[in-house]
């Protein structure tokens, strides 16, 4: 569970640090980052569902891995920015993919055993990179690492908008 932890706090510091410039960014825009980090990770229903039970259910062909590619993932982007209020909707998107696309460039940093990503980008291209990798997703310090990095920028927000309340109009 450190991989996901791991994922959400990116997805918390990237969004926290973006508010600082762009004001339309609150706290339910970065709620909705923190989100969009998690949907790759949608394949791991495969452990409380299996595709196997599902094709048994309904005769088709099924697997959850489609959730953790970059198509899988805009489509679930796309269906929950159909959820909320159309005033909404370009800010939750945005912030839903900037989300998912940082859980993208941590997963590109993980140690692959054949030294070879994923096609995490299907369907629009079948480009793997090669790479060593950093870490294993059963690491425990990139969850050290990104909780000290998310402190430290709650601090300088908090700071932030201490100074802001309390400037002279």
């Amino acid at each position: 569970m450190a991989d996901l932890y791991t994922h959400v706090v990116a997805g918390l510091i990237i969004a926290v640090i973006l508010s600082w410039r762009y004001s339309w960014i609150t706290p339910p825009m970065i709620a909705a980052a923190m989100v969009g980090a998690i949907l790759p990770d949608l394949n791991r229903i495969d452990l409380v569902l299996p595709a196997a039970t599902i094709e048994l259910m309904t005769g088709l062909t099924w697997s959850w891995s489609v959730f953790h590619r970059a198509g899988g993932t805009i489509l679930v982007i796309l269906l929950l920015t159909m959820l909320v209020p159309r005033r909404h909707m370009k800010a939750v998107f945005l912030m839903l993919f900037i989300g998912a696309a940082s859980h993208y460039v941590l997963d590109y940093l993980l140690w692959k055993p054949g030294g070879m990503s994923g096609p995490l980008l299907w369907p629009f291209t079948d480009w793997r990179l090669t790479f060593d990798g950093f870490y294993r997703s059963s690491h425990r310090w990139p969850a050290v690492v990104s909780t000290i990095i998310a402190i430290g920028v709650l601090v300088v927000d908090r700071r932030l908008k201490h100074r802001r309340t309390s400037a002279p109009a």
